[in-house]
């Protein structure tokens, strides 16, 4: 028997080269275009570390000068040293803990209720609690300062960090909402395959929902964060005695009503901003993450 041979195949035709150059323009444009835009973003950046190596006199030349001549470095050392910056900076990384594990804990706890389990009146809590978004701070303003001063907890950090340990007070209902939205992109099989096993919720929320749900988890830390980082007005109401003072009122004491030292305030604000800068840095893939996939249901 003779061997039946196969036909030749057929020679793959070569891909067109054509519509190549139409992306790599599209793409070149978008690139383009993205800088332009950055560069808004970035100017009160450069401008903040211009002005901080910049003498008092020369920040204010009109038309404005973008190198300094000479460059100031003294301002960075004497600024720090002129105010307790490395006591405000305990005392704000102390503040700053407590919040975020706080936020993170609570509202966590309550996005997985909300999303995760069945209750009666879970939608119509969770309509009255988003409602509490739609209250002005400054409608609780002074109910709060006078609960606080009935506690007997001014010129404490007690103001400024028990409220983040229960979920919807002190702006937590945006995280909230946020880690709910995120909750409930995850397959509900994962929970009802752990509830066949004999899983609690507890031990749903713990094992499998939040080590799915990091990028979220990272974006509130970072808002919760950048927010008490730069909190000035809580600060300001509560704490009198300036051992307690954050940086927010450690840089405000640069300023009075005569006389504003524009040097040491540029200078210790760059410092200030750097580590939320370098927070983000490390943290922005998990950042773009979570924002992205908020919303995104199954």
């Amino acid at each position: 028997m003779t061997a039946v041979q196969a036909p030749p195949r057929a020679a793959k035709a070569p891909p067109a080269a054509g519509p190549r150059k139409p992306r790599r323009y599209g793409k070149a444009l978008l690139y383009l275009a993205l800088a332009a835009g950055a560069v808004p973003t970035l100017l009160p950046f450069v401008w903040l570390v211009r002005s901080a190596l910049m003498q008092d006199a020369q920040m204010f030349v009109a038309p404005p000068e973008w190198i300094p001549s000479p460059f100031q470095w003294s301002n960075f050392t004497e600024a720090l040293t002129a105010q307790p910056f490395w006591l405000y900076f305990v005392n704000t990384v102390i503040i700053a803990v407590i919040s975020v594990l706080g936020t993170v804990l609570t509202c966590s706890v309550a996005a997985f209720s909300f999303s995760r389990l069945r209750w009666r009146g879970r939608n119509l809590t969770f309509a009255v609690l988003l409602s509490a978004v739609m209250l002005p701070y400054a409608v609780t303003l002074i109910p709060t300062f006078v609960m606080w001063q009935e506690l007997g907890a001014l010129d404490t950090f007690v103001p400024l960090t028990v409220p983040s340990w229960f979920a919807g007070a002190g702006g937590g209902v945006f995280n909230v909402f946020l880690l709910r939205q995120f909750f409930l992109t995850i397959p509900f099989e994962l929970d009802e395959a752990a509830y066949i096993d004999g899983a609690s919720p507890w031990r749903v929320f713990w094992t499998i929902v939040m080590p799915l749900s990091k990028p979220a988890v990272v974006v509130v830390t970072i808002f919760t964060f950048i927010g008490t980082w730069n909190d000035f007005l809580g600060p300001l109401l509560y704490l009198n005695d300036e051992r307690k003072y954050t940086l927010s009122l450690g840089l405000a004491s640069f300023q009075s009503v005569y006389l504003t030292q524009w040097g040491y305030l540029m200078a210790a604000s760059a410092a200030v901003i750097a580590p939320i800068i370098v927070l983000f840095f490390f943290l922005q893939r998990y950042f773009i993450e979570g924002v992205t996939l908020t919303g995104i249901k199954n």
